[in-house]
């Protein structure tokens, strides 16, 4: 299948690739010399734009930027690219969620690499987080039906699969949802978006639902776990991780949102679920250093 945003013009696609190696050179100013010379080829060309906002981004010139951003939104309105997002943090707007079409793509794309690259450089423990949290709320509780929220290729399914008679998992990405598939440890698999799978569930059916490390790619809490305790059963439990921050939630320059504890606190109290644990955690490592987060346990009623 020919990939939609494939850059249509050879030459330009050999001038993009020679300003991609700029940037890894940190060489930022020839780079955006570079992708302009790339675009006056193609115009139309969504990924071009957003990595010139990005170097332009680097170069600390904002207006140059948000024009980009914006040329790139333009030329591609689903905004696979995550344009939009990125100008509204550049203008100081808030945003509240990123595109599905940006999340289905970037994990589309991740999807081959995804646990080699997760596990091996960035050490992430999400899935492992969750079995931690189980084992101090319910121990020796078994499950009838789990909801593995932005399941990705399945590492929570894997060590939630001896904990509940049945296990669904949901994520934007077909390529993600492909992998999980190819794991044999799920009972039912769906392309969706978490709240849209939510709503559309039988309400009080569930009497799990995790998501490690899915939140980060949500801004408002509130709708998601308004969806989630609707599913689950009373007595139900939801358990997650978050990553921290100091505002209700904001997106990072990771293109990753951060959640403040009261966010997620008010979140949980509107929904009608109350807290049952609640710890420092570090899902993954970014650089030298480790994401800090929180790691929650939520029960309703």
């Amino acid at each position: 299948m020919t990939d939609p945003l494939a850059c249509p013009d050879p030459l330009a696609e050999r001038r993009f690739a020679y300003a991609e190696g700029l940037v890894q050179d940190h060489e930022y100013a020839a780079a955006a010399e570079v992708y302009e010379q790339a675009l006056e080829l193609v115009p139309d060309w969504a990924p071009g734009w957003v990595a010139l906002g990005k170097v332009r981004e680097r170069l600390a010139e904002s207006e140059a930027a948000a024009a980009a951003y914006g040329q790139a939104l333009r030329t591609d309105p689903s905004d696979r690219q995550g344009a939009g997002p990125r100008l509204a943090r550049l203008e100081g707007q808030q945003t509240t969620a990123l595109p599905a079409a940006y999340v289905a793509r970037l994990f589309d794309d991740y999807a081959p690499k995804f646990e080699e690259h997760l596990i091996e450089t960035l050490l992430y423990c999400g899935h492992e987080l969750i079995a931690t949290a189980l084992d101090a709320v319910a121990p020796s509780r078994q499950f009838k039906l789990a909801l593995d929220l932005g399941c990705g290729s399945g590492l929570a399914g894997r060590v939630l699969r001896d904990r509940v008679a049945r296990l669904v998992g949901v994520d934007l990405s077909p390529g993600m949802i492909a992998r999980a598939q190819e794991t044999g440890v799920y009972d039912e698999l769906a392309v969706a978006d978490l709240a849209a799978f939510l709503a559309a569930r039988p309400g009080g059916e569930a009497d799990l639902a995790v998501a490690a490390d899915a939140f980060c790619y949500c801004g408002d809490l509130a709708p998601v776990f308004a969806a989630a305790a609707a599913a689950l059963a009373p007595g139900g439990l939801f358990v997650f991780t978050v990553e921290c921050g100091s505002a209700a939630f904001a997106l990072q320059s990771t293109m990753r949102f951060q959640h403040s504890d009261a966010h997620v606190g008010d979140a949980a109290a509107r929904a009608g679920l109350r807290i049952a644990f609640f710890a420092g955690a570090y899902t993954r490592r970014e650089g030298p250093a480790g994401v800090l987060g929180r790691l929650v346990a939520l029960v309703k009623g």
